[in-house]
């Protein structure tokens, strides 16, 4: 019960916001841009940063740069897909803050619109910039915010 009345009230914002066929289609656009990035560090981190064990130090820097060339293509116009989709999604189903304060959807929502930002503040800063992290410089970290990013999109509807 308390579930489909959340399912409801999300399906009346998007609704009453926007055209629910654009929002789809935004919606799709994100989860697969998401996607992108997301699988890229998720293959970084689990295999990627584990060729050392198998590969010598040469042969090491020339597989991963073989495999970044292509991946500067495509991942860092992923990630600013997923952030401009995501903002819009954002102010499409945030809704008003009630005089009660926030329902937890808002605050999950707002902290990960926040998580969200900040990894694409980031990336926009490394690839078109050229402005390094000066802490948390390995993918680890990024890795970690898309994993919270992606309980956080689970536990809003609970």
């Amino acid at each position: 019960m308390k579930q489909s009345l959340l399912f409801d009230n999300y399906v009346k914002m998007i609704l009453f916001k926007g055209d629910i066929i654009t929002y789809t289609i935004v919606h799709t656009i994100h989860i697969f841009s998401v996607f992108i990035y997301g699988g890229f560090l998720f293959v970084d981190i689990l295999f990627l940063s584990k060729m050392p064990q198998t590969l010598s130090s040469d042969e090491h820097t020339k597989a991963r740069e073989a495999i970044m060339i292509h991946v500067r293509k495509v991942v860092p116009k992923a990630l600013i897909v997923a952030v401009i989709t995501g903002l819009y999604m954002f102010f499409q189903v945030f809704g008003e803050i009630q005089d009660t304060g926030p329902t937890l959807f808002q605050i999950l929502l707002g902290i990960k619109a926040t998580l969200g930002l900040w990894l694409g503040l980031r990336g926009v800063n490394q690839v078109f910039f050229g402005i390094q992290p000066w802490v948390f410089t390995s993918h680890l970290f990024p890795f970690t915010l898309v994993v919270i990013i992606i309980l956080l999109s689970q536990f809003m509807y609970l």
